[in-house]
């Protein structure tokens, strides 16, 4: 299960990096959290990044036994425009939501 968490963190943060370089930013905050049932973050970087999340078990010792990841995080993209992204992640998928991605809900 401890995979699962890390995991769903890293592929969070992948998700969160927009196409700038961030070779210069520095780490102006960062907070963690990591518990037996669950995790929590947060990041902020001097080019304007921020990420928070948390992680935790749903069903703990059941069969239907899962992860549910909620975050947000935002950038600031080449065209100077905050971006915003605040999502869920659980055994439903990876649902993202910003007023910048279509929304696909019916």
């Amino acid at each position: 299960m401890k995979f699962i968490i890390v995991f769903a963190a890293l592929f969070a943060v992948a998700l969160a990096a927009p196409a700038q370089d961030y070779a210069n930013a520095e780490v102006l905050r960062l907070e963690s959290d990591v518990r037996p049932e669950g995790y929590n973050f947060a990041l902020e970087t001097s080019d304007g990044k921020t990420h928070q999340e948390e992680g935790s078990l749903k069903n703990v010792g059941s069969e239907d036994e899962a992860i549910v990841v909620r975050g947000s995080y935002s950038f600031v993209a080449d065209d100077g425009q905050t971006y915003t992204v605040n999502y869920i992640a659980d055994e439903n998928g990876f649902q993202p939501e910003g007023a910048h991605l279509p929304n696909t809900a019916h």
